[in-house]
């Protein structure tokens, strides 16, 4: 058995998680929870409360496995002692859960980039493709919402374009979770489907594409002014499918940031007001990611790095004539679409995390 082996991965995950730190910060967020003005500000108390129950459940997840390490050894010790073939199946098993846990919690600490402890604002795009590319923009949404929802993540649809026979043009959505921009960040860049077309009628194979863009949600530290001057809103009529979800009145919003020419659309809310604060947020969100990107442009340029840009084709989907979902950084592969599309991708974005940090070591 691997108990030594064990102790060692979560010995070096605390070095990294610091659990005295994890506790000092649960004693703040509590002390700040216990304000009697606390829901004053409803977002600010959401923050407090959402980071107060992160790091409860990290702090709880170090000490519990450290308890079952030491109750896996005591498990083994006695299947060996009394040959139980019954009992050492059970530490096996135990043994494989324990490594599940260790490879998140593992994951979890190359997690150091500057935002990657924010929540994410995730906008998919429909690419070359005609229907088939709308269609495959909903298929990754559904993805990506269905992941959130396994993980008990909140998430949140900001804006959504449906396209004319079926799918989204775009959509814009939050995941609101303590590191899921860091997590999903690896999803960004371009995403490619291969399938046999259910909307020709003659049944050909059809290649798609869509773009996944990850940013990291703003935050009221971020200090990312915009002058009103260099905003264009403009409002209009909601669109959609249909239904008592879609306005009747004006309350849509398109903000357009003149400098840079980012154009973000808010509808799902019910308000004018709502959807112009919201697309306010993810305006700054890009900004404030463009920042960094050029940042870290400049650097690279210093240090003449001329690798190529993380969002160049990353995935392919391919339904016909054969099941496959492959990286093509990573090479990791599932011979399960459907499951992949139904929000089974931890594999494909443990993987990625691990190949950003190698390629950020070697660089």
């Amino acid at each position: 058995m691997e108990i030594q082996g064990l102790t060692k991965i979560l010995d070096s995950i605390k070095a990294v998680s610091d659990p005295e730190g994890l506790r000092t910060r649960i004693a703040e967020l509590s002390e700040a929870a216990a304000a009697p003005d606390l829901w004053d500000d409803p977002d600010a108390a959401q923050q407090v409360t959402s980071r107060l129950s992160h790091a409860q459940t990290e702090l709880e997840r170090l000490d519990k496995l450290g308890e079952r390490i030491e109750d896996l050894g005591a498990l083994v010790e006695l299947a060996e002692e009394e040959s139980d073939a019954d009992t050492l199946a059970e530490a096996e098993a135990e043994l494989a859960k324990i490594h599940a846990v260790l490879s998140d919690l593992e994951i979890r600490t190359l997690l150091s980039g500057e935002y990657d402890q924010r929540e994410a604002v995730i906008t998919i795009r429909a690419g070359a493709g005609g229907v088939d590319a709308a269609d495959f923009a909903e298929m990754l949404m559904r993805m990506y919402l269905r992941w959130a929802e396994q993980k008990g993540y909140p998430a949140a649809v900001l804006d959504t374009s449906y396209a004319e026979e079926a799918g989204l043009k775009s959509a814009t959505f939050e995941i609101k979770a303590p590191y899921a921009f860091g997590t999903l960040s690896v999803e960004a860049g371009t995403h490619r489907l291969v399938r046999i077309s259910p909307f020709d009628n003659q049944g050909r194979r059809q290649t798609s594409f869509a773009a996944v863009e990850v940013i990291p949600l703003i935050e009221q530290t971020d200090h990312v002014e915009i002058p009103e001057s260099e905003i264009k809103v403009d409002v209009f009529r909601s669109s959609g499918p249909g239904g008592q979800s879609v306005n009747t009145t004006d309350s849509a919003v398109r903000m357009t940031h003149i400098p840079t020419g980012i154009v973000v659309s808010m509808q799902n809310e019910k308000s004018q007001i709502q959807n112009r604060a919201a697309a306010l947020r993810v305006l700054q969100s890009r900004l404030l990611l463009q920042r960094q990107a050029e940042e870290s442009a400049a650097k690279k340029a210093l240090a003449g790095d001329v690798k190529a840009s993380w969002g160049d084709q990353m995935r392919s989907y391919v339904l016909q004539p054969y099941q496959m979902v492959k990286d093509l950084r990573t090479e990791y592969e599932s011979g399960n679409p459907s499951a992949v599309f139904d929000g089974d991708i931890d594999g494909f974005i443990n993987a990625g995390i691990r190949w950003r940090k190698q390629t950020e070591l070697e660089a």
